[in-house]
């Protein structure tokens, strides 16, 4: 099994643990979904990519990474590319299969700019361009899974383990299909 490029963990397994069982939305997690029975690394790929935006007079230069697997998920923001120590190589089988294709690709993440440069305000648009250059990272962004039971199901709960937050529905829905496949 080839190693992948993941960016560093900032949770240990045992903060996961803890992560998934504490607090008051620990409790009231517990309470509605069941007790906690097991936990998961999961490692997502992403694309990563050089972008400038320019909008009138301003230039914004960032680099984001969009998710390989359909590109439902928000995009992940960085201040620089990550190299060497922001990197650790991992072999594992927990990881999606990246489908989607460099065309798709540049079209999803072109609109989910364009979107952010919307909410930003509208009117304070002037002469919109983007140009995004994909930077070659076999990059993947670790998560942990925590897996509850619920009655005679199992309900799932997501934790980034770089940013050390509980995300939401996009990225529990991509994890219950690649695992229920």
């Amino acid at each position: 099994m080839p190693a992948i490029h993941s960016l560093r963990p900032n949770v240990t397994r045992e903060e996961a643990i803890e992560k998934f069982r504490g607090g008051v939305a620990g409790l009231l997690h517990r309470l509605g979904a069941g007790a906690l029975r097991s936990v998961a690394e999961v490692y997502l790929p992403f694309q990563l990519y050089e972008v400038e935006i320019v909008n009138g007079p301003r230039r914004e230069r960032s680099w984001l990474a969009l998710d390989a697997v359909n590109g439902s998920l928000d995009l992940y923001r960085f201040e620089r590319p990550p190299v060497g120590a922001d990197l650790v190589a991992v072999e594992t089988r927990n990881r999606p299969p990246a489908a989607l294709g460099e065309d798709r690709a540049s079209a999803l993440l072109e609109h989910k700019l364009r979107r952010q440069v919307f909410q930003a305000g509208f009117f304070r648009v002037r002469g919109l361009r983007f140009q995004a250059e994909r930077i070659p990272l076999d990059l993947h962004v670790p998560y942990w899974i925590g897996f509850y039971a619920a009655g005679s199901g199992i309900r799932l709960r997501v934790l980034d383990a770089v940013r050390r937050r509980f995300e939401g529905a996009k990225v529990r829905t991509l994890v219950e299909a690649w695992l229920a496949t």
